[in-house]
């Protein structure tokens, strides 16, 4: 047991309830304080052997404290200190995205766009990729597709969209009679990302920053009436928000070209059912198109 010497403390001795008698109660003295420079020694031996005698083998304190007496004010918490921070370090490096501005803006046809894209040195895609995959089908088409990144097959023939996910574009616009290869109704692919990302894992958003002078390039030069943005990565890139199955259908506007969010063929190959939505989308687009 643990003795505090202090007026009034608690006592308690072994296998018996505690007991909250003063101290000088018990005593049987007239009120004092147990450490006070005229106690005798009789009454001080008195009084230790009374501890002990309760159980008490140690003392804490050399100063005695009355816990029964109720403070006059509560203390103050201690105010936290102010959490300097740290200075911001400014990035190091090149300003990837002004210089790939600058190589866009430099651009005079597609041709110098796509030379200029292929010497771009800052995008680590190109070093894993087999293809630069800059675009297919007419350039003089009213209507641009833009799709997301390359996929497997679309970096090793170094063209957008082929494969199942080709195959079934090229049906959806073939039912509204446009394609690729039309002779009267050209489409236009490409895509944000000219390069295959690794295991064709999301575009990050710093290679998309990156790349996406190019394309504003891309779409100026190219000069369509109208854009479709083929899933969620495009309507990212382009219009800053995802959301692609509340977004498709409805029309928006991209660098001053009317742009329609569509399913992206992939997703429609992993949900047919979401065809419905597609054709429906497509009969928007011929309407704009025939209007």
């Amino acid at each position: 047991m643990i003795l505090s010497g202090y007026k009034g403390e608690r006592s308690v001795g072994q296998g018996r309830p505690a007991t909250v008698m003063p101290l000088w109660r018990q005593c049987g003295q007239t009120r004092f304080t147990p450490m006070e420079s005229g106690l005798d020694f009789h009454t001080a031996k008195a009084l230790l052997e009374w501890h002990v005698d309760l159980g008490a083998d140690e003392a804490i304190g050399d100063v005695p404290i009355n816990r029964y007496e109720v403070p006059k004010e509560a203390p103050k918490a201690a105010k936290p200190e102010p959490v300097t921070a740290s200075p911001v370090v400014a990035q190091q490096g090149p300003d990837v995205v002004g210089i790939a501005r600058q190589l866009a803006q430099g651009a005079q046809d597609l041709d110098g766009l796509k030379a200029a894209m292929a010497s771009f040195p800052h995008c680590d895609l190109k070093n894993g990729a087999r293809n630069l995959v800059f675009s297919d089908g007419n350039a003089g088409a009213r209507v641009m597709v833009i799709g997301e990144a390359p996929g497997r097959e679309e970096d090793q023939q170094g063209k957008p969209f082929v494969g199942p996910t080709g195959q079934l574009l090229d049906a959806m616009f073939a039912a509204i009679d446009h394609g690729r290869d039309h002779a009267e109704n050209p489409i236009y692919i490409t895509n944000v990302l000219p390069w295959r990302p690794p295991q064709n894992r999301d575009p990050k958003p710093d290679e998309v920053a990156m790349m996406l002078p190019f394309l504003e390039r891309h779409i100026a030069l190219a000069n369509p009436d109208f854009l479709v943005l083929m899933g969620n990565h495009s309507c990212q890139a382009l219009l800053g928000r995802k959301g692609i199955t509340k977004m498709r259908g409805h029309w928006d506007e991209v660098f001053g070209k009317p742009a329609l969010p569509m399913l992206h063929p992939a997703y429609l190959l992993r949900m047919p059912h979401a065809k419905r939505e597609a054709w429906t989308d497509l009969l928007s687009l011929q309407a704009k198109l025939r209007g």
